[in-house]
C-alpha cells in the first residue's frame, strides 16, 4: 500500500507541474487549473488509504478521524464553491489572500499538533522539531499577514488608514517580536515536551509578527505582499510535509513556494523596486507630496466629442485598469472595439504587469468579455506602438501610465516601467473623479496637452461612446 500511495503522490506532483505550466499562457490557463485540480482531488482521495489512517481504521479514533476528514472536506468544499461563485472579479485579490492565509494557518496547526503530541519513548528528533517550528512560524506569519491583507483590500474600516499603523522604530519592534518567536521556537524544539502555555505564547508571537509586518504596507503594494505570503504558505506546507513524511505536501509546498517567490520578484521588478523596499519603505505614504508640482490643467471632454475622435482614428490602443474592473465595463468596451474594427481601425489592448490588483487581473476581465488573445499585448510588446496610435484610451488606470515615473526623479514611482500612453497623438482618460491613484500622487498624463478627461462611470461613458459612434453611421 505504501508504494501505491507514493506512486499516486508522484502522479499528483506531475499533474501539479503540468497544470502550472499550462497556467503560464492565457489560452491554456483554464485547462491548467483543471489539471492541477485533478491532482489535488487525487491526493485528497488517496490520503484516506494512507497507512497512518488505515492503522487506526478499526478503532473508535479511526472512525472519528474518517468522519472529521469527510466533514472538513464537505464544509471546506461547500464554502469554497459558494465563495467562488459569488465573488466579484474586483474582490478576487482579497479572496486569494484569505484562502492563502488558510493554507498557512493549516500548516501552523499541523506543527502545533506535532509539537504537543505525546511521542512516548520516541520524541521528535531535533532536526524534525526544528522544521516543525520553522513551518509554524512561517505558516503563522502567512496566516495573520494574509488576514491583514484581506482587511486592507476589502477596505474594512479598521484597516483603511495605513498611517496609523506606522511609528518611529517600527522595524526594530518588528525585529524584536520576530526574534522572540524564533527564540521560543528554539526552546520548544531543543528541550522537547513543551508546556502548552509556552507553545501558545510562541504562536501568538509569530501571529503578532505577521500582523505587524503587513499593517503598515499601503494598498498599492498589497498584490506583492499577497504573493510573498503565498510563497510563505508553500514553504510552511513543505516543511510540515518533511515533519509528517508526506511527499505530496513536500512537492506541493515546494511548487507553491518557488512559483510564489518568482511571482513576487517579477511583480517587484515591474515596479522597479526590491521586495525589501516593498516591505520596509512605506513608500506609498512617505513619498506623497515629494514629487514635482504638476503643471497645466485638466481638460474635460464630453462623450459625444470623444466618440467622434475615436470613430475617425485609424489605430486605437486601450489601457484597462482597476477602474474598469470596478465598473464592470469590459463587455461594453469590447462592443465598442468591434464597432471600431468594423470601421477599419486597428485596435489593441495594452496590459501593464501590475494593472489592477493582481497579475493577470485585466487579462481575465478581457477574456470574460470575449476579447481574442491576439488583441492583447503586454508592456514590452506594445510600448513602441503608442507613438503611432491616433487615440490611446485609458479606462480606470492611473499610476501605470504616469510619465512622472520616467522624468521626475523626486517622484515615489520614479523608475517604474510604465505604458507610454503620453506618446500617442491623442489621449482619452475615462475616470470617475479627480482622485489620485494607489501611489497617492497626481498623474502628469492627465494634465498633458494631448490628454482629455472624460468623467463618469466607465460603463456608462463607454455606452455613450458606442452610441456616438453608431450615430456617425
Amino acid at each position: 500500500m505504501g508504494y501505491l500511495i507514493e506512486t499516486t503522490y508522484f502522479l499528483t506532483a506531475v499533474l501539479f507541474i503540468v497544470g502550472l505550466k499550462r497556467m503560464s499562457h492565457p489560452t491554456s490557463a483554464r485547462s491548467g487549473i483543471v489539471w492541477a485540480g485533478y491532482g489535488m482531488v487525487l491526493a485528497t482521495v488517496v490520503s484516506f488509504a494512507h497507512p497512518q489512517i488505515i492503522a487506526h481504521a478499526d478503532s473508535p479514533n479511526g472512525v472519528t478521524n474518517y468522519m472529521l476528514m469527510l466533514i472538513a472536506i464537505a464544509l471546506g468544499g461547500a464554502i469554497a464553491w459558494w465563495g467562488g461563485k459569488k465573488v466579484q472579479m474586483t474582490a478576487m485579490p482579497q479572496m486569494i489572500a484569505i484562502y492563502n492565509g488558510m493554507g498557512g494557518g493549516a500548516a501552523a496547526a499541523i506543527a502545533a499538533v506535532e509539537l504537543l503530541k505525546d511521542h512516548g519513548a520516541h520524541p521528535l528528533p531535533i532536526s524534525v522539531a526544528l522544521m516543525a517550528v520553522a513551518g509554524a512560524i512561517i505558516g503563522a506569519v502567512s496566516f495573520s499577514g494574509s488576514v491583514v491583507a484581506f482587511g486592507k483590500l476589502q477596505e474594512l474600516k479598521f484597516f483603511k488608514d495605513d498611517a496609523k499603523f506606522r511609528f518611529p522604530g517600527q522595524q526594530k519592534v518588528n525585529l524584536a517580536i520576530f526574534s522572540a518567536a524564533v527564540l521560543l521556537g528554539l526552546i520548544i524544539a531543543v528541550f522537547g515536551h513543551p508546556h502548552g502555555g509556552l507553545v501558545l505564547v510562541f504562536f501568538l508571537t509569530a501571529l503578532a509578527f505577521g500582523s505587524m509586518m503587513a499593517l503598515p504596507i499601503g494598498g498599492a503594494d498589497m498584490p506583492v505582499v499577497i504573493s510573498l505570503f503565498n510563497a510563505f504558505t508553500g514553504l510552511a506546507v513543505a516543511l510540515e510535509g518533511f515533519v509528517l513524511g508526506n511527499s505530496a505536501m513536500i512537492i506541493a509546498g515546494i511548487i507553491v513556494g518557488s512559483s510564489g517567490t518568482m511571482l513576487t520578484f517579477m511583480m517587484a521588478k515591474a515596479m522597479n523596486r526590491s521586495v525589501s523596499n516593498v516591505l520596509f519603505s512605506n513608500w506609498a505614504a512617505l513619498g506623497s507630496g515629494e514629487a514635482q508640482a504638476v503643471t497645466g490643467s485638466l481638460k474635460p471632454m464630453d462623450p459625444p466629442d470623444a466618440a467622434i475622435q475615436m470613430a475617425y482614428a485609424a489605430k486605437v490602443i486601450i489601457v484597462p485598469g482597476y477602474g474598469m474592473a470596478v465598473a464592470q465595463a469590459q463587455h461594453k468596451l469590447w462592443e465598442m472595439c468591434k464597432l471600431l474594427i468594423e470601421r477599419g481601425a486597428t485596435v489593441k489592448f495594452a496590459i501593464h504587469p501590475v494593472a489592477g490588483r493582481m497579475p493577470g487581473h485585466m487579462n481575465v476581465l478581457l477574456a470574460e468579455a470575449g476579447v481574442p488573445y491576439d488583441y492583447i499585448a503586454d508592456l514590452e510588446e506594445i510600448n513602441e506602438e503608442f507613438a503611432t496610435a491616433d487615440v490611446a484610451l485609458v479606462i480606470g488606470a492611473n499610476d501605470v501610465v504616469n510619465p512622472a515615473a520616467r522624468n521626475d526623479k523626486s517622484s515615489p514611482i520614479y523608475g517604474m516601467p510604465i505604458l507610454n500612453v503620453d506618446h500617442a497623438k491623442n489621449v482619452q482618460v475615462i475616470k470617475r473623479g479627480k482622485g489620485a491613484g494607489f501611489a497617492g500622487i497626481e498623474n502628469a498624463l492627465f494634465f498633458a496637452d494631448n490628454t482629455r478627461m472624460v468623467y463618469g462611470d466607465a460603463q456608462k461613458v463607454v455606452a455613450a461612446l458606442i452610441q456616438g459612434i453608431k450615430d456617425l453611421g
